[in-house]
């Protein structure tokens, strides 16, 4: 296996938990979103991943891709709230189906799987710098 690739791996590492960070942001941003229609609120997205796997036997290498982003199937929070200005004829509201507890937990994990992938890349880093000095 080529040293290098390590770098490919943790970066294509890095550049998902990136993407899940920024969905997170994106529905922490409109967790507080109401509509008079549940199909126009906002829904919880989240990404896809795929593990990438080129190569065969030793020279084998692994990776991750982004497939995309999907919106939860989880229905949308109905309200009673005939004195909203956005209530539909039968009073209700729908909040966005966002939960603040999972979305937290899962800024945390993305946020610790991308340092993760960054002390992979000092480590090896200095490995290697390590490795070319042993013959001074």
């Amino acid at each position: 296996m080529d040293l290098f690739r390590v770098f490919d791996i943790a970066g294509s590492g890095m550049g998902a938990q990136s993407v899940r960070l920024n969905t997170t942001a994106s529905n922490l941003a409109n967790m507080n979103s109401v509509s008079g229609d549940p199909e126009q609120v906002y829904r919880a997205r989240h990404p896809m991943f795929e593990t990438i796997i080129n190569g065969t036997g030793s020279d084998q290498s692994a990776g991750v891709r982004v497939l995309g982003v999907v919106e939860s199937a989880a229905d949308p929070v109905a309200q009673y709230d005939p004195g909203h200005p956005e209530a539909n004829e039968a009073g209700y509201i729908y909040r966005s189906n966002v939960d603040l507890g999972a979305e937290m937990t899962n800024m945390i994990s993305a946020s610790r799987a991308y340092q993760n992938n960054v002390e992979i890349l000092n480590t090896s880093k200095d490995l290697m710098l390590r490795t070319l000095s042993l013959g001074n």
